[in-house]
């Protein structure tokens, strides 16, 4: 199987497992297609069809009628009667909410609100003849279709208040697993449109931003009459798998969502309760990619567990105030902290537990200072989002005001943004051979003559002087031998 779709700096030609990634990427071993994007390829073979005329491109939408009632009791009342001389009557507002009745049976298969002896015996609201109530619900997704429009707006008398709707709408950041993006936003753009095709909202789309995030999995294990197994009653070692009770050996399954019917579900609380919330929020941002399946794994946790009480070292107060100035650690700090921010933005959050990493082994690493107490002062802001019940409390020890939730997040000083050093890649005939490291600015010439000194380069060219030389400020230099 030919990889077409390249997993960041994955770019070999081979699948290692016998899964196909379905994830975002870059197109690979595909002719003209190679190096966009999945949707920049599919533009430009729709552009090619159209501009060679062998095909255009069109969008097909496959909406259909939605049927939103359900015979069942758990749900939304249908708020219509049915009378044999006026038809079906809308309830009078006035006896609005419908309750649903508390005496019902669920004995018997079927509509429990069907069998109620009393509850859909009602009189007719035109004629006031005998008459009945519908007993179908509604479709939770009705109720799920526009609380976003409520939650804008919460008058007493209405569904909502068109004006502060519109005022608020569309929500910015819409965040939801792959079963929302097929199903609960289907519905929702549905609702926001059937609105404004009727006049109620002038908002056709109720979400500007949508971000679609992975699943938490888990391996699945079966006793040998295909009973499902929970992780806890499973005993793993060496690969295989024993059931806890009998030591009977147990089936190890495919690694799938957390899934109740498959048991493969792992409780928070003694995990929770063994490391600690901000540990478990730790391993969880810091995995993988939040648009990624996250495999849970005790092995993780534990690493986290381990950042954390680093976290905790480095926090406490230190003693008396130290002197001194430390320009690297500096430019770091203000580099983390403009990174982090981006990557919050971004969603990136594996991204931002990754710098700090970096800055905490930096800060470890440097010698007693005052540029390294602020260093530790901003670190402990930057994780606060991340470690909050650790963040509070070290805030609290070393004395800041009120909640560090509320605290401002450590500004920038843009001019330490850009590093003085840069390192400069050394090709001959296109071929990486060396790097240097140069301060930013370096002029040509300079950068010439150093590449030229380099021992590596020397040896390459064999003692013959290059025929060509291409500098590229602050990136490359090409020698074409």
């Amino acid at each position: 199987m030919r990889r077409v779709v390249a997993d960041g700096e994955a770019q070999h030609a081979a699948f290692d497992g016998d899964t196909a990634y379905t994830g975002p990427g870059r197109i690979v071993n595909s002719r003209f297609l190679d190096g966009l994007d999945v949707e920049a390829a599919k533009r430009d073979v729709i552009a090619r069809a159209e501009r060679d005329g062998w095909g255009a491109g069109r969008t097909v939408f496959r909406l259909r009628d939605w049927g939103v009632s359900r015979q069942r009791y758990w749900g939304t009342p249908i708020p219509v009667i049915h009378c044999d001389a006026c038809g079906i009557v809308p309830v009078p507002k006035d006896q609005l909410p419908v309750i649903l009745p508390e005496d019902v049976s669920f004995d018997i298969p079927g509509n429990p609100l069907d069998r109620h002896p009393t509850w859909k015996h009602v009189s007719c609201p035109t004629c006031g003849g005998a008459a009945r109530r519908e007993t179908d619900t509604l479709d939770t997704f009705v109720d799920s279709s526009w609380y976003f429009i409520r939650f804008a707006s919460q008058p007493q008398d209405q569904p909502f208040d068109r004006a502060e709707a519109e005022k608020w709408l569309p929500v910015a950041q819409y965040i939801g697993g792959v079963e929302h993006a097929i199903l609960h936003l289907l519905y929702a753009r549905f609702w926001t449109r059937a609105l404004r095709h009727i006049g109620q909202l002038d908002v056709s789309e109720p979400f500007a931003g949508l971000f679609t995030q992975g699943m938490v999995t888990h391996e699945t294990y079966q006793a040998a009459d295909g009973r499902w197994l929970a992780p806890e009653e499973v005993r793993v070692e060496g690969g295989a798998a024993t059931i806890i009770d009998s030591g009977e050996p147990a089936q190890i399954g495919r690694v799938i969502k957390m899934s109740k019917s498959k048991k493969n579900t792992v409780d928070p609380e003694p995990i929770v309760a063994q490391y600690g919330a901000d540990a478990v929020r730790w391993f969880m941002l810091s995995d993988s990619p939040p648009e990624r399946d996250l495999p849970w794994s005790e092995a993780g946790i534990d690493g986290a567990w381990r950042f954390v009480q680093r976290l905790w070292r480095l926090f406490q107060p230190a003693g008396a105030p130290t002197t001194g100035t430390d320009e690297t650690l500096d430019r770091k700090v203000h580099q983390t902290i403009a990174g982090i921010a981006s990557d919050i933005e971004a969603l990136s959050f594996n991204k931002a537990v990754a710098r700090v990493y970096e800055l905490a082994n930096a800060i470890e690493r440097a010698a007693p200072s005052a540029t390294r107490q602020a260093a530790i002062d901003r670190l402990l802001l930057m994780v606060a989002p991340m470690v909050p019940h650790l963040a509070e409390e070290v805030w609290a020890l070393r004395g800041g005001a009120g909640l560090i939730a509320d605290a401002a997040w450590p500004e920038v000083d843009p001019a330490l943004l850009i590093d003085e050093a840069v390192t400069i890649a050394v090709q001959v005939n296109g071929k990486l051979r060396d790097t240097l490291t140069m301060p930013r600015g370096t002029a040509g010439a300079d950068i010439e003559a150093a590449a030229l000194a380099s021992d590596k380069i020397i040896r390459v060219l064999e003692g013959k002087a290059p025929r060509k030389i291409i500098v590229v400020p602050d990136r490359l230099v090409n020698l074409v031998a």
